[in-house]
């Protein structure tokens, strides 16, 4: 049944990738640049315009942009009232009539050229400028025309050499001959942008023709940059012109084999590094789900506009994957969900290596910068990933300068921010399929979380059993490539029942007091196996993921409360009235599951020892473990002999570590005392 339901899941993935595919068909050509036309000569079939590369694109905006032409408007009011004020001045001050009509004449000469406020220093100096007179614009040389300095530089010059006897100076002070001196020409700053905005935006994206029956390259000839250009300038043409001329029926074939070639590699990364997820249906659907998404992405972006494929955060995937899994099953699936990135744009090679190196660096950051602002560090680190590969595959073009001026550092920039931004979505999964984020798992660790803290004021004895379990358990699990996280807070809320009733257990009991004493053995055990339940109950009432859940649940398994079995079997009872002295908890079945149990039988075993060599913990590690196995309590574990073996080994070596042997301090001598000396 449950492969069944695989089946279908693969069946709906397929049949949804299949309707989301582009419906263009491929070009029929594969050439590269640098390497031999493996077909036969091809002559042009259609007339097609050469497209520029992007690269001449770059370049001839850099021209228009440095070409700008600068625009003014000519005012007709300026030289004649400023000309009669001119005249009124030389009257006033007495000017030589000679004098002052050589001066107005050079004035009005000035004007009639131009003067604007300020060129020789400006912008626009060494160019051509354009004069709007009589509502046209006429196309001047700027050295034709005058800015306020060297009209007044000029004309006074004019007259120290035609009046040598002179002192101009004084007089153009005198004259006050500057405040005449008024721009004709103002300099109109809308029409220059827009008309400079124009002309870096709108250039022809086309050089050249090649016309029907004209020779595009020779079969076995070497596709040089400029036949490479005229084959990308033919493809475009003949897919915009033309489209997909083939069968339908092909096209569809080519899409079915592709998509299957994408599940296909799909199932494998699963079955090599994730089989486990053909045991769980959620986690499946989870890995299907973004298999879709990135594919609905790609196919959207495609249509759209294919440069926005460098700004969608591809990289999260790896992301997603590994908060619920292991680095192994992300890395390798994260690389599967990037296929459609090779088989629908154009450019998917590059896309391709960006997406899986930014992937693979976000996932080694995330696992060193994932709390806080340092996250924004792996953002950090994804956009330097993403930039230097892309930067990597510009520069293949020969023209460094090129490949730094096109290479998108913004589409990048946001396609990082967006990486870290989407994150927190994670906890939307989390929800949906009831898994448990490594994000979540840390919060939980947090001993001031209400439970620990609770445990830890009512039941010290008990939480400091839970936090010896958890660190023996934790190394143990990382021993044998168990999720060591997840051991960690299983661990650590695996007891929190007990402060229901904290004196019934013995390590929270104060010296001399006994909860048990007048107490039956059938009592004592009901109130020892109650922690499992109340466990269960506060770890549901506080929200616990069910995966920490079945920790209380399995920590014991079906085992017995042997003390007071042992008890109530010496006192005279039934040793096969077994019922109220076992645990009504469920066998554990994860890896995890199982070094929990372990570690907590283990842990409380060693409290009781006197002797701590290592071969008293070496024989007491083997006694707990084999009676779990003698009692059945592993039958249904997903374990191997292998993996036990080490989580033994790993217990004994931590259990010596923390009970190794105390030097004893030796006695100081007494000193004799000032009277015994002198006595």
């Amino acid at each position: 049944m449950k492969n069944y339901r695989i089946y279908i899941c693969f069946i709906i993935l397929a049949a949804l990738m299949i309707l989301l595919y582009p419906k263009e068909g491929k070009f029929q050509y594969e050439y590269q640049k640098g390497r031999p036309w493996v077909y036969e000569t091809l002559i042009a079939p259609i007339d097609f315009p050469i497209l520029k590369t992007e690269a001449e694109m770059l370049r001839e905006k850099e021209e228009r942009a440095s070409e700008t032409v600068a625009f003014y408007s000519y005012d007709p009011t300026v030289a004649p009232a400023h000309l009669e004020q001119f005249a009124h001045r030389a009257v006033e001050v007495k000017l030589a009539n000679r004098l002052t009509r050589e001066m107005y004449d050079h004035l009005s000469e000035a004007y009639d050229r131009g003067i604007v406020a300020d060129l020789n220093t400006g912008e626009y100096s060494d160019k051509v400028i354009s004069v709007k007179r009589d509502k046209r614009f006429i196309e001047t040389p700027a050295t034709e025309v005058f800015d306020i300095d060297r009209i007044y530089s000029i004309l006074k010059s004019d007259l120290v050499y035609g009046y040598p006897g002179m002192d101009i100076d004084s007089i153009a002070t005198l004259l006050s001959l500057r405040d005449f001196i008024v721009p004709n020409l103002l300099f109109d700053e809308n029409t220059t942008q827009m008309v400079h905005r124009e002309a870096v935006n709108y250039i022809s994206p086309t050089k050249g023709v090649i016309y029907a029956g004209q020779l595009i390259v020779s079969e076995g000839e070497i596709v040089t940059g400029d036949i490479c250009q005229i084959l990308d300038s033919y493809k475009a043409e003949y897919e915009l012109s033309y489209g997909y001329t083939g069968s339908p029926n092909a096209l569809l074939v080519s899409h079915l084999m592709t998509v299957f070639a994408i599940l296909a590699l799909f199932f494998f990364a699963l079955w090599f590094v994730g089989r486990f997820c053909f045991e769980d249906l959620r986690k499946l659907v989870f890995l299907m789900l973004l298999l879709l998404l990135s594919f609905l992405a790609v196919a959207i972006l495609f249509r759209v506009d294919q440069r926005l494929l460098y700004l969608f955060p591809f990289a999260i995937g790896a992301l997603y994957i590994s908060a619920f899994f292991h680095d192994d099953l992300a890395c390798v699936v994260h690389l599967v969900l990037l296929l459609p990135l090779l088989v629908i744009p154009e450019n998917g090679v590059e896309l391709f290596f960006i997406y899986a190196v930014a992937g693979l660096v976000g996932l080694v950051g995330y696992g060193r910068f994932n709390r806080g602002w340092l996250q924004f560090v792996n953002g950090l680190l994804i956009f330097l990933a993403l930039a230097l590969v892309c930067f990597a595959f510009k520069l293949g073009t020969g023209d460094l300068s090129y490949a730094f001026k096109s290479t998108n550092f913004l589409y990048l920039a946001i396609s990082a921010i967006l990486t870290i931004v989407l994150y927190p979505f994670v906890f939307i999964f989390e929800r949906v399929f009831g898994f448990v984020s490594y994000s979540r798992l840390w919060d939980l660790t947090d001993t001031n979380n209400p439970l620990l803290k609770n445990l830890q004021q009512k039941a010290p004895g008990t939480f400091q059993h839970a936090l010896q379990v958890a660190n023996l358990a934790e190394q143990a699990a990382r021993e044998i490539g168990a999720n060591a996280m997840l051991v960690r807070v299983g661990a650590m809320y695996h007891d929190i029942g007990k402060t229901e009733n904290p004196m019934c257990f013995i390590e929270n009991q104060a010296e001399g007091v006994n909860y048990h004493a007048g107490l039956t053995p059938e009592e004592s055990a009901r109130a020892i196996i109650k922690h499992v339940d109340d466990g269960l109950a506060l770890a549901r009432k506080a929200k616990l993921p069910e995966s920490v859940c079945d920790f209380i649940a399995s920590h014991h398994g079906r085992s017995r409360t042997l003390y007071f079995y042992n008890v109530y079997c010496n006192a005279g009872g039934d040793p096969a009235n077994t019922e109220p002295f076992t645990y009504n908890g469920k066998l554990p079945e994860t890896k995890e599951q199982v070094v929990v149990m372990m570690a907590d039988a283990v842990e409380a075993a060693s409290r009781s020892l006197k002797d701590y060599s290592e071969q008293s913990i070496s024989d007491l590690v083997e006694r707990i473990l084999a009676s779990r196995f003698d009692d059945s309590q592993l039958a249904n574990a997903d374990i191997s002999l292998k993996e036990i073996e080490e989580v033994k080994a790993s217990f004994k070596r931590y259990l010596q570590q923390i009970y190794h042997a105390r030097i004893a301090y030796p006695k100081r001598k007494q000193q004799p005392s000032q009277a015994e000396k002198t006595a």
